[in-house]
């Protein structure tokens, strides 16, 4: 028995492995864009395209994925997820020219949507409801171990080989979770041989992939261009189109009834918030390490470890606090850690220093850490073994949405902010648009102009839009009290009975 349990916890772990791998590359890329940029003499378009491809890819991949894992079969959908990602790391690490990358890119997405939710799937069906947290944990801290392994890692790399080292490093992940999971990995799907919901996969992924593009290009262009507006608003209206199609149809792509359960919604909309949360904190920090503290990215990456601490405490915690307490009290303790954190960030001066931050980046991982497994928990704990995949899916899909959306509403913030407070006088109208455009090319200018004042105003004026984005993520969480209190039922782990699936039963015999 002790032996088929731990057979469940080495499978998990060798897709914690392909999930890591997954989380590195969405770090790793963006250290290596300067590098890509003079020897594939990528523009600025192509440039963008490298994420934009992978990103476009996964987010109309994920629903889709997710039915396939329900009906062809979990562990099959897994295996060709984790070799369409490991072979498009080997096309990307050796493409010889900037439209071989993004095609490389893509079908990275590609691998990664598969990987992605049906790894997460598995945990219902394999794991029983007091094991299911810390499953959870573990699954989100793969994730997490890559943001900021990824620059510590890609830094090295880079000092040390060429470019294509940091897609090549993801192969022998990729390679030990695909031998594992062939070996462990029982198969489970759900049976179902009715009519795929065609047009409801196409009306999904065309608005994802809309929204997604949209919200991607507020951060290049603003919420005032009329083409983002008009493409973000087309993504909107396709989606609605989408869940009335599926209100339709006899056979949905996904079980619109999911949403009459309140576990599922209300955890889904917390995993949201906190994305929203987590994603600002990871979109300022590295600015603020590389710009105002003047380190390079290896170092960036080194001083975000303190919230992967925090993240690694307070998900072991919130095991403890869930199965004794039940999800709301871990949730709203743990947005209330982040509130504080966020609050005490929001305070940076400029001469703060790391030690000022690591406190409450610590805090902020630790509120993550408490609230962010107990929402997917909270969550998953409403679907049913058969739709998993689609279930996690649909997941991850608003989670992404979320977080992408939480960047660019962020970045708006920040940015400014930071504009607002620039002191532009006595610069010529070349230079003060420059300047302008963000913190890094200010402290270029400034650089090259050798002017301290300059200097001192961009960084003011960065701590001033970090201010008013962390004040901003700080409200969000304080949102995430509120609606825990009131939406969460007092329920705990123990109090509900769960059912495993044929899959658990034959491990355990």
């Amino acid at each position: 028995m002790s032996g088929q349990v731990k057979q469940r916890w080495w499978i998990l772990g060798s897709l914690a492995i392909g999930i890591l791998a997954v989380g590195l590359d969405m770090t790793i890329l963006n250290l290596a864009l300067p590098i890509l940029a003079m020897d594939m003499h990528a523009t600025n378009a192509e440039l963008q395209w490298f994420a934009d491809a992978y990103n476009l890819v996964f987010a109309a991949a994920l629903l889709p994925a997710g039915m396939l894992g329900d009906r062809v079969g979990r562990k099959k959908m897994l295996i060709v997820g984790l070799l369409i990602f490991g072979v498009s790391s080997l096309a990307c690490a050796y493409a010889g020219s900037p439209w071989e990358l993004i095609t490389g890119r893509a079908f990275q997405g590609l691998g990664a949507a598969l990987l992605v939710p049906l790894s997460m799937s598995i945990i219902p069906i394999l794991f029983s409801e007091k094991e299911r947290t810390k499953a959870i944990s573990v699954w989100m801290l793969a994730n997490a171990f890559g943001i900021p392994l990824g620059p510590v890692l890609g830094g090295w790399l880079l000092e040390n080989y060429w470019w294509g080292s940091v897609f090549l490093i993801n192969v022998p992940l990729i390679i030990i979770a695909l031998v594992a999971v062939s070996i462990l990995l029982p198969e489970s799907n759900n049976g179902d041989k009715e009519r795929i919901d065609i047009l409801g996969i196409l009306l999904s992924s065309l608005g994802l992939v809309t929204l997604t593009y949209g919200v991607i290009e507020v951060g290049e262009r603003g919420w005032g261009d009329v083409v983002t507006l008009t493409t973000i608003i087309g993504g909107l209206v396709i989606i609605a189109g989408f869940v009335l199609w599926e209100r339709r149809v006899k056979n949905p792509l996904i079980d619109l009834a999911l949403f009459r359960s309140g576990r599922f919604t209300w955890g889904t909309i917390l995993a949201t918030v906190i994305s929203f949360a987590m994603f600002g904190v990871l979109f300022v920090l590295p600015q603020y390490f590389q710009a105002i503290e003047g380190v390079k990215a290896l170092s960036a990456g080194l001083r975000l470890l303190p919230l992967v601490g925090g993240l690694l405490v307070g998900s072991q915690l919130s095991d403890v606090l869930q199965l004794r307490f039940g999800n709301r009290i871990s949730l709203s303790f743990g947005f209330l850690i982040l509130t504080v954190g966020l609050a005490i960030g929001a305070n940076t001066g400029m001469d703060s220093g790391y030690g000022f931050a690591s406190i409450w980046i610590t805090a902020a991982g630790l509120g993550i850490g408490f609230a962010l497994p107990a929402a997917m928990d909270e969550g998953m704990s409403a679907l049913s073994a058969d739709g998993s995949g689609v279930g996690s899916a649909l997941l991850i899909s608003l989670r992404q949405v979320g977080g992408t959306m939480g960047v660019a509403l962020l970045g708006t913030v920040l940015n400014a902010g930071y504009r607002n407070h620039l002191n532009l006088d006595g610069l010529p109208g070349e230079a003060a648009d420059t300047v302008s455009r963000n913190v890094s090319a200010g402290i270029a200018v400034a650089k090259q102009m050798n002017s301290k004042d300059i200097i001192e105003s961009v960084k003011s004026s960065f701590i001033h839009g970090m201010s008013s984005t962390l004040w901003t993520c700080g409200a969000i969480a304080v949102a995430g009290i509120i609606l825990s209190v009131c939406f969460v039922k007092r329920t705990r782990g123990s109090d509900q009975e769960f059912q495993q699936t044929a899959v658990v039963n034959d491990l355990t015999k």
